[in-house]
Formats: structure tokens, sequence, C-alpha cells
């Protein structure tokens, strides 16, 4: 059971690291001018959404299934798996708008991807106080 803890919680940090780090790719590239720019951007991003975070969400999610076993279904189990799966759509929101970006077609501006940035923030916290609180 350690070594699944711990897997999960190593790949949820990969996973919350591009989370994190993709919008914030986002308002650049809605910002850049240039089509060099906009183009290792593409790459940056691509890269980050299915090297790093994909992996991350789907092996966070795995090791966490397994962990179930040990847990049983409490409520605050139950509101995580909420909040996660919530987040998963985040997830696949974020590679909608990397096929955005990636045929130029993105329409959203640099301050609507600065407040699309900090929604993972708001699950980490709730995600992170029902397990250390787990309440009833």
């Amino acid at each position: 059971m350690l070594l699944y803890k711990t897997l999960h919680i190593i790949f949820m940090v990969t996973w919350f690291a591009g989370l994190f780090y993709l919008p914030r790719l986002y308002v650049y590239h809605a910002q850049a001018e240039d089509q060099i720019s906009k183009d290792r951007f593409k790459i940056m991003e691509r890269k980050l959404f299915w090297g790093i975070m994909t992996p991350g969400a789907v092996l966070t999610v795995l090791f966490g299934v397994l962990l179930i076993e040990y847990h049983g279904m409490s409520y605050w189990l139950k509101m995580k798996i909420l909040l996660v799966f919530i987040l998963a759509l985040y997830h696949v929101w974020c590679g909608v708008l990397l096929e955005k970006f990636k045929t130029d077609s993105n329409s959203h501006s640099h301050v609507w991807y600065r407040i699309f940035n900090e929604v993972p923030v708001i699950f980490l916290v709730l995600i992170v106080a029902l397990v250390v609180y787990k309440p009833v």
C-alpha cells in the first residue's frame, strides 16, 4: 500500500505541474505575435500535454484506484473522486485548447488564460483538504 501511495503522490505532483504550467504557456502563446514564437509554443505545449501531463494523470488515477481497496468508499473519498473527475475534464479541456492553438484557431485572450490558469489551484486545495481532514 505504501508503494501505491508514494507513486500516487509522485504522479499527482507531475500532473499538477503540467496543469499549472500549460495554461501559463497558453497565456504567452496568446500574446505571441511572431510565427517563430508561436511554433515554439506549439512544440512546448504538445510535449508538456502528451509527455508529462497525460501520463501523470493516467498514473495518478491508476494508483488512486489501486488505493481504494485499502480505504473503502468513505464520504471524503467519494468527494475526492468527484473532484478528480472534474479535474480530468479540465485536463481534457486543456487538450481541446491545445488543438485550437495547433490549428491557429485560438479565440481566447491572454487575460482569459490567466483566469483559466487558476482553476487547478482551487482543486488542489480542495483535494488536499479532503485527504488531510477526511470528513465523515
